[in-house]
């Protein structure tokens, strides 16, 4: 209970902090999987997958630092009302759809490799995948200019305010959780990969 407190001790400062350091840690780790895409995902299956996986514990860790700012500003916590909502837009129609096109394409993402290549799930997929994307692009324009300020006061010079080495931390199991994830789910790829082959064959015909 004490390291709970602890962690949360930087109050809404921290939380920033929290957000901005994940938000950093998704934005190189998207730029990778969006080159899968450009590549050609038939041929960097194997990458797509295992960074789609990767993504997975940071991105709920995100979703679960941005929902603790929110629930605290609606609870009318002092400290997060002083810092005030995000603007009305992107509170009210970015976010959301932000949120619900990535869980949304993470899990059809899962589910189509689960039952193999093509399908309603892949479509789903795609589909969701175009929304996510300009979403992302709208919630990144809005936030990226905050990121040097807010990333440097916890990774690099620091400073007095409380739960700096457990944000670091979290932020750091986060992605040794994704690594374990990919790794342990990486066969689905190889899975696939049959599917790709037999149309590559069957285009031959």
């Amino acid at each position: 209970m004490e390291r709970l407190l602890r962690f949360f001790a930087g109050g809404s400062d921290g939380n920033a902090r929290l957000t901005a350091a994940v938000g950093a840690v998704l934005l190189v780790l998207l730029a990778a999987e969006g080159l899968t895409v450009l590549g050609g995902v038939g041929t960097y299956l194997t990458a797509h997958v295992f960074i789609g996986l990767l993504i997975v514990p940071p991105i709920l860790l995100k979703l679960a630092s941005t929902t603790w700012r929110m629930a605290h500003y609606y609870r009318r916590a002092e400290e997060y009302v002083r810092r005030g909502p995000p603007h009305l837009l992107l509170r009210a129609l970015v976010a959301p759809v932000h949120v619900a096109a990535t869980v949304l394409v993470i899990a059809s993402g899962i589910v189509a490799v689960l039952v193999g290549h093509g399908g309603i799930w892949l479509g789903l997929h795609k589909a969701s995948f175009v929304v996510w994307g300009i979403a992302f692009g709208l919630h990144v324009l809005a936030h990226v200019l905050e990121l040097p300020r807010l990333l440097a006061v916890d990774w690099w010079r620091g400073d007095r305010l409380g739960g700096r080495r457990l944000r670091q931390s979290v932020v750091a199991l986060s992605l040794v959780a994704g690594v374990v994830v990919a790794f342990a789910a990486l066969p689905l790829a190889h899975h696939w990969h049959g599917g790709f082959d037999m149309d590559r064959d069957s285009d031959r015909y």
